[in-house]
Parts: structure tokens; sequence; C-alpha cells
């Protein structure tokens, strides 16, 4: 209880979620409300563009790939129509050139899924060159790896033989992981 009247948001408490991950998005409000946010939500690239235009927040978190699109295009309206807007992409995969290009339309910070919402506080509330702490439960090495496959895979169209010989690894060890399940 002590963390929601620690946390200072400010005059403007607006807060945007945009994620296409229905229960995700429902338990991320809830949460974010506890903590003092005013939250508005969106499930998709149409309606997060809608409030970016309309209602441009304080805050936001924004999934990267969604079904209609891709999250960075809400992250530029918001950019445009409140440039002192603090976004933080959220996404399944992790990877570097999309944390990149994340960052350089204005995303203040880049987190995997699944982040809780203390996390995503931390990042949005971090200012200057301060660094939010490191995550509480971070993804392990295994998990990273994983994710990584998996959006490989996913690039290169679910072809197994594509993916692998772009991963550097024979194909049957590929089947193999992705016969898996994702570790933890």
């Amino acid at each position: 209880m002590s963390e929601m009247m620690d946390l200072d948001l400010g005059e403007d408490k607006s807060l945007l979620l945009l994620d296409d991950d229905e229960p995700f998005l429902r338990r991320l409000a809830k949460a974010m409300e506890k903590r003092g946010f005013e939250v508005e939500t969106a499930g998709s690239v149409a309606a997060g563009r809608a409030i970016a235009t309309a209602r441009p927040p304080a805050f936001a978190v924004v999934d990267l790939r969604l079904e209609d699109g891709n999250g960075l295009d809400v992250v530029e309206v918001l950019r445009e129509r409140r440039p002192d807007v603090r976004v933080v992409v959220l996404t399944g995969y992790g990877a570097i050139a999309t944390a990149v290009a994340a960052v350089k339309i204005g995303a203040v910070d880049y987190l995997s899924k699944p982040a809780d919402a203390a996390d995503i506080v931390n990042a949005l509330l971090a200012r200057g060159e301060d660094l939010p702490p490191p995550p509480e439960n971070p993804m392990s090495a295994d998990r990273v790896r994983w994710e990584h496959i998996q959006r490989v895979f996913e690039l290169c169209d679910r072809n197994v033989s594509e993916t692998a010989r772009r991963l550097n690894m024979h194909r049957r060890t590929l089947q193999r992981i992705l016969a898996k399940r994702s570790p933890r």
C-alpha cells in the first residue's frame, strides 16, 4: 500500500495502455490504477492512434507487435502530439534492433514480457540518466534464448530450414527446441 503513496506522477496522471492481449491488458490496467494512474486502454494500433490523437496521455505503455500493426506507429503519433510523453515499449520478443528503434523514436525504456507493474512503473518514472533498478524476476538465459529462436522462426514465416540456417544450427536441433515448452 505504501507504494501507491510514494509515487510522484505529477499533475497529469493519464496513462495509455496499448496491448492486444486482453487478460494482460485488464490486469495491468487494474495494477496501474491502484498506483494512481488514470488509465485508458486500447487493443489495436487504430484504437491507440485515436486515443493518442484525441487525448495524448502523459504516460504510455505500448506493445510492439499488435494484430493490426506495429506499436511504434502509435509511439510516433504520441511524440508528435505530446513531446513530453513518457513511453515504455513492451514486447514478447526481445530484440536489439527493435529496442534501438523504440528508443530512437522516443521510448524511455524497452521491457520484455512478461513485465510486471512494478518494473513498468520504475521504467515510466525513471528520470534523466537514472536507470531503473534491475527487475526482481528477470527472464532466465534459457528463456531469452527461446524467445530469440521464436522471433527468428516467426520472421522466417515459420520455416524451420530457413530459421535453422539463419541461427546457424542443425535443423533437427531446432525442431527439438521448437517442440518443447517455453522455459520459465
